[in-house]
């Protein structure tokens, strides 16, 4: 194959594009306390702002892969990132909390295009040997964004540039995605090649009413009081997917091309290591809601102040990641998932146990366990995604990273909505630490869950199995939080 002689500029777009994705994630938590001060929003409506995007890029995720195989990744590329820039438009223009909501709503759809284009098409302009180095620059500048993000949200807000300081959290993506966009047109390669006939449209929509329905009962059941309706919601949800699985199967016999390859939920080890990257992002998603809230509303943290105090994480991430990538070549990847769940409840067991014997906590206080919870990060993340598709055949690699992601989203959705009701409802009774508190220990009984279930995953990632698709698969959960009750 011949290298595109544009390609460095060809990732630079592409790179920028998911990074402004990314930062959009992880800007929003430090601006929930001030967006519910201004448009004065319940605790549920602020947690669907959170969830509606990870929701959105979840199941939107599941048809923008196979959108660009019909369609051309070019094509989707540049919708989505079209998409996204004009719903951060409306985002930061919103009157509402309606509006806000279903702009963020809009992001997460628009990103589910954009997002999995980005690797095929960078391997229609890179050579196999340049791959690696384009997956070495690619990581950092992800992880690098998942960390400043919540310092420069935090920053924007102190700087206060509108009347409603939130508002450049969300308006700063517009200059990036009018720039990238314009680049995208003039640099991405044309190409006619497509790798799927049709879009399965009737199992897309069965997987849309099966996530909806489960996470809207689970959002708006604490503060209806848990009415009938909410658990027939969540049961009809279940009986859904069991839709959706007999749907995939029956495509695949008739010769179609499926929404998903079925074959993957058989394949030994992938089921269980869904549940362990669900329990352990959607556990991360609603550990980050309540500790964004309790540092500003409960310990009346400013915005910047906030953001640099969680911002250990990230940097613990960022320096254990690189040390994951090196141990795989001699350490099975199970048993580095395992050391990062353990280093993970480690970090969060101290914090917890920090915070029941302390009437108020520093920044300082909370930098070694949020490090400890980063260092665990960095260490599952690397192995994670390529060890869990270890059984899993060339042909379906595309689409069990697929899934994993989707599910890894919809995890964050589901963690904000089931920690963030223990953590309001702790809030009502007790305070903001009793709901940190209590929302860090079944974080971290979560991961002992995941803990429990990692025997169950390969021993070793599949050597076919490319660190490019695992990595696209392995962009973090939206971290988001909402504010107050």
């Amino acid at each position: 194959m011949i290298s595109h002689p544009r390609r460095w500029l060809i990732l630079l777009v592409i790179v920028g594009a998911d990074a402004m994705d990314m930062l959009d994630g992880t800007v929003v938590n430090v601006a929930a306390p001030t967006i519910h001060e201004s448009l004065r929003t319940s605790a549920t409506g602020l947690q669907w702002i959170v969830a509606g995007y990870s929701m959105a890029l979840a199941v939107g995720l599941l048809v923008g892969a196979r959108l660009g195989d019909v369609y051309g990744r070019r094509a989707l590329f540049l919708i989505g990132l079209a998409g996204f820039t004009v719903a951060s438009t409306i985002c930061g223009l919103a009157a509402t909390t309606t509006v806000l909501i279903a702009a963020r709503v809009g992001q997460g759809f628009a990103g589910a295009l954009m997002l999995p284009q980005g690797f095929p098409l960078l391997r229609e302009v890179f050579s196999e040997k340049e791959m690696p180095r384009v997956f070495g620059i690619y990581a950092p500048v992800m992880g690098g964004a998942m960390m400043l993000g919540p310092i420069l949200g935090g920053g924007l807000i102190s700087l206060h540039l509108l009347r409603e300081p939130w508002r450049p959290v969300f308006l700063v993506n517009v200059p990036v995605g009018l720039a990238a966009g314009l680049a995208a047109i003039v640099l991405l390669p044309r190409s006619s090649v497509r790798h799927a006939r049709r879009l399965d449209l009737r199992g897309a929509g069965i997987a849309a009413v099966a996530v909806f329905a489960l996470v809207y009962p689970l959002m708006e059941g604490r503060e209806l009081g848990w009415p009938a309706w909410t658990f027939v919601s969540i049961s009809a949800s279940m009986a859904l997917l069991v839709v959706l699985g007999l749907h995939l199967l029956r495509e695949r016999r008739s010769g179609r091309d499926p929404l998903v390859e079925p074959g993957i939920f058989a394949r030994a080890g992938y089921s269980p290591g869904a549940l362990v990257v669900m329990l352990y992002f959607g556990g991360m998603s609603g550990a980050m809601l309540a500790g964004t809230l309790f540092l500003q509303l409960g310990e009346r943290f400013s915005a910047v102040h906030a953001g640099l105090t969680v911002a250990p994480l990230a940097i613990g991430a960022a320096i254990t990641a690189p040390l994951a990538g090196k141990l795989m070549s001699r350490l099975p990847g199970r048993t580095l998932i395992q050391v990062g769940c353990a280093v993970s409840f480690v970090g969060y067991a101290l914090l917890a146990m920090i915070l029941g014997s302390a009437s108020h906590v520093s920044s300082w206080g909370m930098l070694a366990p949020l490090l400890l919870v980063g260092f665990g990060l960095g260490i599952f993340v690397v192995p994670g995604f390529d060890t869990i598709l270890g059984n899993v055949t060339a042909a379906e690699v595309g689409s069990a990273s697929g899934v994993l992601n989707a599910l890894q989203q919809l995890a964050g959705a589901i963690g904000v909505a089931v920690l963030g009701t223990i953590f309001f409802f702790a809030v009502q009774r007790h305070g903001f630490e009793a709901g940190f508190h209590d929302t860090i220990w079944w974080t971290a009984v979560g991961l002992l869950a995941a803990l429990a279930l990692s025997p169950l995953l390969p021993g070793r990632a599949q050597a076919e199995t490319s660190a490019g698709a695992a990595a696209g698969a392995a962009k973090p959960a939206d971290a988001s939080t909402a504010p107050s009750p």
